[in-house]
């Protein structure tokens, strides 16, 4: 049994691709000219298209079921705070680390998206099921 306690963290990383865009668009509907269309992005304030937001919330729903808590974890809610613009091509880490362990069943984790030039570009806190199969460090 792997053993949790409070600090512990974990990360992902991926670069954007453009199929990842296109993909997430279709899944989603989320067919929105800023993601999808370079003619119309590169007419707004970013001057491209655009990762959608959610296609990052993602990334850290992917740490948090199979790296950590792992396996088995259950999202129960998340905050999220958009602060960067991201781009096709863009390399993002998403990171999760335990801020709080609520009676043995629940944890409170910081999550953040990180940019390659180390920009935080998404800011959030969740709380989360754990696993049943994951020990606490006390």
């Amino acid at each position: 049994m792997i053993e949790l306690s409070v600090g512990d963290s974990a990360k992902f990383s991926k670069t954007i691709s453009e199929s990842d865009v296109y993909l997430y668009a279709g899944i989603t509907g989320d067919l929105n000219p800023a993601h999808i269309d370079k003619e119309y992005a590169s007419g707004t304030i970013f001057n491209d298209r655009l990762c959608h937001g959610m296609l990052l919330a993602g990334l850290i729903s992917g740490v948090l079921g199979t790296k950590l808590p792992g396996p088995g974890t259950i999202y129960i809610n998340q905050t999220l705070t958009f602060l960067k613009p991201v781009y096709i091509g863009d390399t993002i880490s998403a990171v999760v680390e335990i801020t709080k362990i609520i009676k043995g069943k629940q944890a409170k984790v910081s999550t953040k998206c990180i940019n390659q030039l180390g920009d935080i570009v998404l800011d959030g806190e969740a709380l989360v099921s754990l696993p049943r199969d994951r020990s606490l460090k006390k």
